[in-house]
């Protein structure tokens, strides 16, 4: 129990945040081909060509068009969206799992887990699902030869031309499965 005693809510977001967003700066060369991949099937659907054989390919096609600082579009809304989701992941699961073993006669074991992690996974997802959508449209945008984003001058702009186009809730678009994947990660 000692752990709890040192860990006040300010270090837990900090500590959250943190490390949420230095993971997710060195993951997004990976995550931009992952998303970019993902797109392959619309384009499919859509009767498009496809721009990538496969994951290599992907990597050296951004590379030779954007350089290495192609390999970090989208970056910004990439690292906000994880120091959200584990501020709002990491703070929560201790801050109601603590509160559980010392209010309620809970005892650590997997009902205590599994009401912290619904409660982590809900707070994660109200969180960052709205950055996951503006970083999936910012990595998934058309870029002019210089590797700027031709629809959004920013996350901010991508936010606000979201909601102007498509409303407030466009933001939470594929929530409930965002939920559903955070709860059972713990």
């Amino acid at each position: 129990m000692s752990y709890y005693t040192n860990l006040t809510p300010a270090k837990a977001v900090v500590g959250g945040m943190s490390a949420g967003a230095i993971g997710q700066f060195f993951a997004s060369p990976t995550d931009l081909v992952k998303v970019q991949m993902q797109m392959e099937g619309k384009r499919k659907l859509e009767g498009k060509p496809l721009r990538f054989r496969g994951v290599h390919h992907a990597f050296m096609k951004i590379l030779s068009e954007g350089g290495i600082r192609g390999l970090w579009a989208g970056w910004v809304p990439n690292v906000q969206r994880a120091a959200l989701v584990n501020m709002g992941d990491l703070t929560t699961y201790d801050s109601v799992k603590h509160f559980l073993l010392l209010n309620t006669p809970l005892v650590d074991n997997s009902v205590t887990h599994s009401i912290a992690s619904c409660c982590s996974g809900l707070v994660a997802a109200v969180l960052g699902t709205p950055a996951d959508v503006v970083k999936t449209r910012i990595m998934n945008q058309p870029r002019d030869k210089q590797g700027r984003g031709l629809l959004y001058k920013s996350s901010m702009d991508c936010l606000i031309q979201t909601v102007q186009a498509e409303g407030f809730m466009s933001l939470y678009k594929g929530f409930i499965p965002t939920w559903m994947r955070m709860v059972s990660a713990f």
